[in-house]
């Protein structure tokens, strides 16, 4: 029997994602994903399913994006490393503590960094973990509630920023205006924009949904981390006393502007090109590396003539960044691998293709029934990016070139994507924010599940009021209502009022 094409390439995923939420085990249960899924491609011949989950786990790792990745993310846990070692992050931990005064203030100043790093969610979730961790302990906040805030100004963040790798990636998929056509979405991506309020609504009604209670119940009783912590290497790294604030600060801008202008130098800015068209053209990837390279560096400079730290102690950094980096890096490694199967080697965007032109689905529900199959596609693939690739095409082909319909639909394709990346436990994105917060991978996702169907019943409302109308007041206003009246609920019902 062939699996390729068929409702059955969803299975591996299916399973590592439920064995994840049920075992609590991320590793095992992705694996136990990526073997089932070489059974089914492989038609159950055991030897040869062996052979394929390590040729196509070999084939992910030598993709040259992935591979960037993965040097970058080494990169920034040298730098994080650095910082905590120089005494950068206690220094600027002590002066928040004084300028920051309770728990709201440290959640919104996490909430304004997020939004501020716009540029590319790797870089925003690692970065604002790495700034805020030690402030929001220190205010009792949990790292199940830090990891959501991330999370949650990472990809709905990026996917409405015009100059990000994200709006790079979705003009790629369009037509040759991919651009104008991107702007054009923005204010109809709801689930970005929702998420937005969805986290200022947290945020100043302390909305505590499910197990996220539990988890801000432990940090108030001193145990920020409720349970198992991956990152707790992380943790051993001696800070020096003679760290400033801007030992912190300084390496963190450097980090932000050299990182943006060597992915425009990717894309040709300095040979001409304008700065959008860098944008669109850049290589996120190998950016990201040479400015965070850049960026160790620099911190060399800064930090040992004024002998902040040792060369000793700058040179044991090198491991110990790395070392805080392995659980993510293990995870995004199957998480690829397992993507891959689904996506690739089994062909689930066949299947959807398949689904959507079997059934005649009427014109004004397709933004919602789009936005359905790019969160459920999203989800279970762990990529926004690859369901962006298999959707995009579909939506301009059922649709005239520039029709209010299309944009709409792309929209929800947008929207519905990013949704399934945000909940989905094989997200590379919701790996990021687990690490940036050093929260366990598994609680992150568990706790921040609720509040991403929350905004998503808001958003299949507001889709269908675009199908109907087409007009992006009634569609904004319609969900905006929806989130709201349900935020109330809640709020009345938390134990917290």
């Amino acid at each position: 029997m062939n699996f390729v094409g068929t409702g059955w390439a969803l299975l591996p995923a299916i399973v590592a994602i439920v064995l994840a939420l049920k075992t609590k085990e991320v590793y095992l249960s992705l694996f136990v994903g990526i073997f089932i899924g070489a059974l089914l491609f492989n038609q159950f011949h055991l030897f040869q399913s062996i052979l394929s989950v390590f040729e196509v786990m070999m084939e992910r790792l030598s993709n040259e994006w992935n591979i960037g990745i993965l040097i970058f993310l080494v990169f920034l846990g040298i730098i994080v490393a650095l910082m905590t070692r120089a005494g950068g992050s206690q220094a600027y931990g002590n002066w928040a503590v004084k300028t920051i005064k309770n728990k709201k203030m440290a959640l919104l100043s996490s909430f304004g960094l997020g939004v501020l790093i716009f540029v590319d969610d790797y870089f925003n979730c690692l970065t604002v973990g790495s700034v805020m961790r030690d402030i929001c302990d220190k205010f009792k906040i949990s790292r199940a509630k830090l990891a959501y805030i991330i999370d949650a100004t990472a990809a709905p963040v990026c996917i409405i920023a015009p100059i990000s790798s994200w709006a790079a990636a979705v003009t790629g998929y369009t037509s040759k205006d991919g651009f104008t056509l991107f702007l054009q979405t923005i204010p109809f991506n709801l689930y970005a924009l929702l998420t937005i309020v969805m986290v200022l609504c947290v945020i100043f009604f302390n909305i505590n949904i499910g197990k996220m209670e539990e988890h801000e119940q432990a940090a108030e009783n001193g145990d920020v981390f409720n349970g198992k912590c991956d990152y707790s290497d992380a943790q051993e790294i001696e800070a020096s006393n003679r760290g400033k604030v801007y030992d912190l600060v300084i390496p963190v801008l450097f980090l932000i502007v050299s990182c943006i202008l060597c992915m425009v130098y990717t894309g040709g800015f300095f040979d001409g090109v304008s700065f959008i068209q860098a944008f669109q053209d850049c290589n996120a990837s190998k950016g990201l590396v040479i400015g965070s390279f850049l960026t160790v560096v620099f911190m060399f400079v800064l930090y040992l003539p004024r002998k902040v730290i040792t060369f000793e102690q700058f040179a044991s950094c090198i491991p110990q960044g790395f070392k805080m980096m392995v659980p993510a890096i293990t995870i995004l490694t199957l998480a690829w691998t397992l993507g891959s199967f689904v996506s690739t080697q089994l062909q689930a965007g066949v299947f959807v293709h398949q689904l959507l032109s079997t059934y005649s689905i009427p014109m004004f529900i397709l933004p919602m029934v789009m936005y359905i199959i790019a969160a459920g596609l999203a989800f279970s693939t762990g990529t926004s990016w690859g369901t962006f690739a298999i959707l995009i095409p579909i939506v301009t082909q059922v649709f005239d070139q520039g029709s209010t319909m299309m944009v709409i639909s792309i929209a929800s394709v947008l929207a519905g994507a990013v949704c399934g990346d945000h909940i989905s436990p094989i997200s590379d994105t919701t790996i990021m924010a687990s690490a940036g917060a050093q929260c366990n991978h598994v609680e992150h996702v568990s706790t921040q599940l609720p509040y991403a169907m929350v905004v998503s019943v808001a958003c299949l409302v507001g889709y269908f009021v675009a199908g109907i109308t087409q007009n992006v007041f009634f569609t904004f206003g319609s969900g905006l209502i929806t989130l709201l009246i349900i935020v109330l609920i809640l709020k009345n019902k938390s134990t917290h009022f």
